[in-house]
């Protein structure tokens, strides 16, 4: 397993990484498939606060006892569940931040959260008020880096010019190629890194039946599809094909069995002709940002 450096932290992270989101409610298949990850040379681990109530983080919790220091671990905030509506509010306030972090640490089992990260967001948002309550926490020693998690290229210019984040999460593959229409470039030059999620495009490059999204239709994802699969390893060349710009530290794959695991790192470890990345990028027009630019 390589590592990248993360933006201007002292974080080096695994080019894959574990999105934790998958997990499944079982604490003993859980803990045995990320030891497994650990041992196969995966340090990042991300998760979230919303994710299944606050459960996701604690089954990643009770996993790393004893393991800590090995490995990195990222989380996130910004939405508050409300009891009595019976859904998820958008909450990204200074005071809600702060009071957020303790309850994830509780749940991770742990002094510090490695990457802290605002769950979404819009121009709209309190941004100082965010920036000044994630400064908080580092100098508290609650977390040591934060990041945002966001495809909006305004909410992501805005924390450029704004904050010391160290990381941009957003959604980047074959399929979605928005980011390399100036995002990507931006983030590099200001030396952010990316975390890189949705390289899968939620099985569409792999296993799912081909279907029209973010203007491609039908039959262009087919015949991706059909490209990607005589490379021999689909997987591979779609992880390989996001983790080749400079600008992404780690691609995020969502895993929930072993044998997940085991196929994103055989496609990982696979070789592929340079000249498969260039048809891969020709194949398809780029697509943009219609909102949010």
């Amino acid at each position: 397993m390589n590592y990248r450096k993360l933006g201007r932290s002292d974080l080096h992270v695994s080019e894959i990484g574990f999105g934790c989101m998958s997990l499944s409610r079982n604490q003993e298949n859980n803990t045995r498939l990320i030891h497994k990850a650990i041992d196969q040379g995966i340090n990042f681990f991300d998760t979230a606060d919303r994710y299944d109530k606050g459960w996701n983080e604690t089954s990643l919790g009770r996993a790393l006892k004893g393991k800590r220091d090995e490995i990195i671990i990222a989380t996130k905030v910004g939405h508050q569940w409300n009891e009595s509506e019976g859904n998820w509010e958008w909450r990204p306030t200074k005071q809600h931040i702060i009071k957020a972090v303790d309850n994830s640490l509780d749940r991770l089992q742990t002094d510090r959260i490695d990457l802290y990260q605002l769950h979404g967001g819009t121009t709209e948002d309190p941004i100082d008020d965010i920036i000044e309550a994630f400064e908080r926490l580092q100098s508290m020693g609650k977390i040591r880096y934060y990041g945002i998690s966001s495809i909006r290229p305004n909410v992501i210019r805005e924390y450029i010019h704004r904050s010391e984040i160290k990381s941009v999460m957003m959604q980047y593959s074959i399929i979605d190629r928005r980011p390399e229409e100036k995002c990507l470039d931006q983030l590099l030059q200001s030396e952010i890194s990316v975390i890189a999620r949705g390289t899968l495009a939620k099985g569409l490059l792999i296993d799912k039946p081909p279907a029209g999204t973010l203007g491609y239709k039908k039959e262009d994802i087919k015949q991706l599809q059909r490209l990607l699969k005589e490379t021999g390893n689909a997987v591979g060349a779609s992880v390989q094909y996001v983790l080749r710009h400079p600008a992404v530290a780690t691609a995020l794959t969502g895993i929930r069995t072993e044998g997940q695991l085991n196929d994103i790192l055989s496609g990982y470890n696979s070789n592929f002709p340079v000249k498969i990345f260039g048809i891969l990028t020709n194949l398809l027009k780029p697509n943009r940002y219609q909102n949010h630019r």
